[in-house]
């Protein structure tokens, strides 16, 4: 089973490495999507693949990397016609 979810994470999320940590976290999973920073300091990533990896890749959302501070990561079922190719970045919205 496939699963598409959107997850918005919070704390100390930029300046430290995330959003470059978790992309090579979801190419490891084989996850596809995309992550990209927020205007408000947030982290925004659509992870999708199957069930398993995308539980995995909420997992290490709510850890993060090596100098990240984790306070919450929302998550919502995403209904998206999207079908990523691969895992990148996004420029910041």
């Amino acid at each position: 089973m496939i699963a598409t979810k959107r997850l918005v994470i919070r704390g100390q999320v930029q300046g430290v490495g995330y959003r470059y940590a978790m992309t090579g976290a979801a190419r490891r999973l084989s996850i596809k999507g995309w992550v990209r920073n927020r205007r408000d300091g947030s982290v925004e990533a659509l992870v999708q693949g199957p069930l398993a990896a995308v539980d995995q890749m909420v997992e290490w959302a709510r850890r993060g990397p090596n100098g990240a501070s984790v306070s919450s990561v929302e998550i919502f079922t995403a209904e998206t016609a999207e079908n990523p190719a691969d895992f990148r970045q996004l420029p910041t919205w």
